[in-house]
C-alpha cells in the first residue's frame, strides 16, 4: 500500500464507510504455488468494535481450497481511479499520477455451516433485490435454494488490521486541487467524476 502521510487515512469510521460504499471486494490468499484471489460482494458489520466481513463463495474453487488450508486473507476495497495529467499543475514539468481510494482489511476467514450459508445468501439477496419482486428471496423455491446452498459455502472474516489510502492530490495546493477537479469534470472519462467528487469533499 502506497502509504505516504498526506494520503493515509487512519479514521476507522471513514474507512468502514468507504468499504460500505463499494462492498464488491477482492479477497486474496495463499495458494499452493501462487497467491489466489476472487471478487465477492461482502456484508460489512461492526459488533462490539470488531469489524466482520461476510459472504459466500463457490465450493471447490481454487480460492475455496486455498482458504481451507490457510485462513489468513487480505481484502481490498478499491474505488474507480483517474489519471491526473501534470499539465494541470502550476508547474507541469513533473510526473503525472493516478488518484484513487483503497482500503485493505486483513484477518482470518472462517467458513460457516449450511445454516450460516443459507443466512448469508438470504441476507445479500434481500439487500439488493426487492423482496416483493419475482426474484425476491421468498419467491425462490426451497428446492432451488437447497441445491444452491450445497454448491456454495458461507464465510466470515474477523478483521484484525484495517488501513486506507485516499490518494486525492492532498499534496498539491488548494488552487491546483480545484483545477484538477475542474479538468476531471471536463475530461469526463470513467472514474473522473467519482474522483472529482471525492476531491471536492476533502476541500470542504
Amino acid at each position: 500500500m502506497h502509504k505516504l502521510p498526506h494520503y493515509t487515512i487512519d479514521d476507522r469510521k471513514t474507512l468502514i464507510a468507504f468499504a460500505n460504499e463499494i462492498p464488491f471486494a477482492l479477497i486474496t490468499g495463499i495458494g499452493a504455488n501462487f497467491p489466489i484471489a476472487t471478487q465477492i460482494p461482502l456484508e460489512i458489520v461492526e459488533e462490539n468494535n470488531t469489524l466482520y466481513l461476510s459472504g459466500h463463495l463457490m465450493r471447490k474453487t481454487d480460492h475455496h481450497l486455498a482458504f481451507e488450508k490457510n485462513k489468513n486473507v487480505l481484502v481490498i476495497f478499491n474505488s474507480p481511479h483517474a489519471y491526473i495529467d501534470a499539465n494541470w499543475y502550476a508547474e507541469p514539468a513533473q510526473g503525472s499520477t493516478i488518484n484513487y481510494i483503497s482500503v485493505h482489511a486483513k484477518g482470518q476467514l472462517k467458513f460457516t455451516d449450511e445454516a450460516g450459508t443459507y443466512a448469508a445468501v438470504k441476507k445479500i439477496t434481500e439487500k439488493h433485490i426487492d423482496s416483493n419482486s419475482a426474484a425476491g428471496f421468498k419467491n425462490i423455491s426451497d428446492e432451488y435454494i437447497n441445491t444452491m446452498v450445497k454448491a456454495i459455502v458461507g464465510f466470515s472474516i474477523k478483521v484484525e488490521d484495517l488501513q486506507g489510502v485516499f490518494k486525492l492530490s492532498q499534496n498539491k495546493s488548494i488552487a491546483e486541487q480545484k483545477n484538477i477537479i475542474a479538468q476531471l469534470r471536463l475530461r469526463n472519462l470513467t472514474g473522473d467524476n467519482y474522483i472529482a467528487a471525492k476531491m471536492k469533499a476533502l476541500l470542504k
